[in-house]
């Protein structure tokens, strides 16, 4: 029973692994994976249209698929086809989120049960939309929940128009089923139109007819180039593929000065047509030449373009997620039956986690070209995978399972965290220019988010000591003093990454702004967390506390520890205020106060503890009561 236990759990996780990695399938005849993997450009960074398609739906909806009426689900890539090739279609598509639609005061907007609307839906309502968002703070950082639920729904408006308007001008739908023939009339109306402009200037005679059109075509690429997110057209080689891509519009507005119209354009209006009037081998084969015509202008970059869709796919953090929760729950059913057996799957399925975590990671650097933290997203990233690392060495030395599921909790959490931060939109942008040091980011940065990890991973270990002392019978003086070990032990850790990082950090500022420290908010939490590892590790060696004192000063240490990572973004000042996410004030309040729950619970008089550890540490108070009494 013991080794079917033992199979069962490493086989679920195969199972969850497998169904990860299976590739995904369409029974579209049109070359979706293909199309998937064109690259664009998009804030300074190459991508592929996969990645454009998924932030854009996270940023929409938060989530990466769509439900059509008719009950189909869509990928995120055919969702993006349908949005900038059909559009009239995929209006019909609900992909705004609106979480508290009753509340936004518009007559006729909320429909029962619903959260999730279409654009025609929203249609009827675009002006008392606009009329609302003027009225409301223009400082993002002072608006409430209803004011912020306004600003998303106007600024999700805006997004899924540029987006739209990405392959094509702005028009009716029918306009995109001639497109190829309107961008040859106005390649040849250039020179005539021209020249009919100089005539009307100069007071000559002209065709006023042609100067019509010609000016029409001009008005529209210019609303275009304005409007267009996306910038599909790459330098012309061998020029720096980073260097700044045009858009649609832009492309077509430089045609008059007498540049020729780029294939990459012609080749995204026969995509459209093709893809409308349901030609799938027309459209295959222009996905196709467009992909080997970047390949041939820029053949450095296709890998890592390619490598990025991949990456979408298989989403390994995911996928460690499920694997994290598999742990855990494993650990707690060791605690109630066969310990030795399901310990030892918990641990190898939290090898396995941590391996797909490190993917992960590994490929974000590959992607970006960059070490591992360069956002508040990959801290979390980062944050977690540091956690697992630590768990995982403990439970290998104590065994026990307090590492395994401590660190599957701290991991899940974290990348938990990391979803809810990448609804803001693309993870692997760009960097901010006091940020643009490999050297710093590699040392500074890693160095005293590894911090963050320890000082977090000894508070959970903290808060499982609490735990099962106050509730489990199994939780014996050997275990307490285990848990303690481990909780002094990777304080140690924590006090000197954080002391080392705070050091490098402030030779970094001494570089970027001429000074070694300022008192910024962000340098202060650093500070802060330096200082709480170190009255841990004074209390413990003066002996000043035991067992609870201890666990309250490690849990104590994840309110430090948070306030320094996301609390000194929430107030909007200092030079390293680079993460403010609005709704971030709430969560870090109710993750502090949760804290001082429990550090109120580890200070329960012994009497409440149910362990065979409070047990025996209640007969002991009690035994010195009575004694002092006897005294007295």
């Amino acid at each position: 029973m013991k080794k079917f236990a033992f199979y069962f759990i490493l086989l679920i996780a195969a199972l969850i692994v497998a169904r990860g990695f299976k590739p995904s399938t369409t029974a579209s005849s049109f070359d979706v994976e293909s199309f998937a993997e064109l690259p664009v450009q998009v804030g300074g960074r190459i991508k592929p249209l996969d990645s454009v398609a998924r932030n854009t739906l996270l940023v929409l909806a938060g989530r990466q698929k769509v439900i059509t009426p008719e009950g189909v689900r869509l990928s995120p890539t055919e969702w993006f086809m349908d949005l900038t090739m059909r559009p009239e279609l995929a209006d019909t598509y609900r992909v705004f989120k609106i979480e508290f639609p009753d509340d936004l005061g518009i007559a006729g907007i909320a429909q029962k049960g619903q959260r999730y609307y279409a654009f025609n839906d929203l249609l009827p309502h675009f002006d008392e939309i606009l009329r609302l968002y003027k009225e409301i703070d223009p400082e993002p950082k002072k608006r409430g929940p209803y004011e912020q639920q306004i600003a998303d729904l106007n600024d999700g408006l805006t997004r899924y128009h540029r987006v739209m308007h990405s392959l094509h001008p702005i028009g009716a739908p029918e306009r995109l089923d001639r497109l190829v023939d309107e961008y040859q009339s106005y390649a040849a109306s250039v020179k005539p139109g021209l020249e009919a402009l100089r005539q009307q200037q100069a007071g000559s005679e002209y065709d006023a007819e042609l100067l019509k059109r010609f000016i029409q075509f001009g008005d529209d690429y210019l609303t275009l180039s304005k409007t267009a997110h996306l910038r599909v057209v790459p330098p012309s080689a061998p020029v720096n593929p980073l260097d700044d891509w045009k858009n649609i519009g832009l492309e077509l507005l430089d045609v008059m000065r007498g540049e020729g119209l780029s294939p990459y354009v012609t080749s995204y209006a026969s995509l459209t047509m093709a893809y409308r009037q349901n030609q799938p081998e027309m459209f295959n084969k222009t996905v196709e030449e467009l992909r080997q015509r970047f390949i041939a202008d820029f053949p450095d970059d296709i890998s890592r373009v390619h490598y990025e869709r991949v990456f979408n796919n298989l989403q390994p953090f995911y996928l460690s997620m499920q694997l994290y929760v598999l742990v855990f729950l494993t650990v707690c059913i060791s605690w109630l039956r066969w310990p030795a057996t399901l310990t030892k799957a918990a641990f190898w399925v939290l090898l396995l986690a941590f391996a797909i975590h490190t993917f992960g990671l590994a490929s974000r650097m590959y992607i970006q070209g960059r070490p591992p933290v360069t956002n508040l997203y990959s801290s979390a990233v980062f944050v977690g995978w540091g956690a697992v690392l630590l768990g995982a060495f403990l439970e290998k030395f104590f065994k026990n399972g307090v590492g395994a599921a401590m660190a599957s909790l701290v991991g899940f959490s974290t990348l938990i965290i990391a979803h809810h931060l990448a609804m803001s939109g693309d993870t692997l942008e760009m960097m901010r220019a006091v940020l643009d040091s490999n050297f710093w980011l590699a040392t500074h940065v890693v160095i005293i988010t590894f911090g963050y990890s320890a000082m977090f991973f000894a508070g959970a270990l903290a808060l499982i000591f609490v735990l099962l002392g106050l509730f489990s019978k199994r939780f014996t003086k050997e275990s307490a003093k285990s848990i303690v070990s481990m909780v002094y032990g990777i304080t140690c850790f924590a006090a000197l990454f954080s002391l080392v990082g705070t050091i490098l950090g402030g030779i970094w500022a001494d570089q970027s702004w001429g000074r070694f420290w300022g008192w910024d908010p962000k340098e202060n939490g650093a500070l802060m967390i330096v200082v709480m590892g170190a009255i841990f590790l004074h209390a413990r060696w003066g002996g000043i506390f035991q067992e609870r004192g201890l666990m309250s000063l490690a849990i104590c240490g994840n309110i430090v520890t948070v306030w320094s990572w996301f609390g000194t973004n929430l107030l909007g000042v200092g030079l390293h205020a680079y993460g403010f996410t609005s709704s971030g004030f709430w969560w870090t309040v109710g993750f502090a106060l949760s804290q001082l729950f429990f550090i109120c619970l580890a200070n329960l008089p012994w009497r409440y503890w149910r362990s065979a550890f409070g047990e025996e540490k209640n007969r002991r108070a009690r035994k010195r009561i009575l004694m002092a009494a006897e005294k007295a």
